[in-house]
């Protein structure tokens, strides 16, 4: 049986995954948000991207696709109930959690264009 984590093909999604994931913090922070975390990982799930604009958090999945359409449709139910679960997560670590809003955006990353921002895609 081969060893999944010396696969060449997993090891460049792995790769093309974290880049991904720090060009849309790029792209989000040149949109006026601040980073809270990266790939934020919890026992129930994990969020790509913890971003902030004043009270609002954005829990960000970021999907590097082909195109925009096969990005969003990446993200599944059951991924959304992951994110969903992590977040709370997050949100029960803050003080000022009473204040704060939540909304789940998603991020398309394609090859040679910018960033899609989807706001409250799920």
């Amino acid at each position: 049986m081969p060893d999944r984590a010396a696969d060449p093909r997993r090891l460049k999604a792995f790769r093309r995954g974290h880049a991904a994931e720090y060009l849309a913090a790029l792209y989000l922070r040149a949109k006026g948000y601040r980073i809270e975390a990266i790939r934020f990982r919890t026992p129930v799930g994990e969020i790509d991207i913890v971003a902030r604009r004043g009270d609002l958090v954005a829990c960000v999945e970021v999907k590097a696709r082909r195109e925009t359409g096969d990005a969003v449709f990446a993200v599944t139910a059951s991924a959304q109930r992951r994110i969903r679960a992590a977040s709370d997560v997050w949100l029960s670590r803050r003080p000022d959690a009473h204040r704060l809003s939540l909304r789940y955006d998603i991020v398309a990353v394609l090859p040679w264009r910018l960033p899609r921002h989807f706001e409250n895609a799920f």
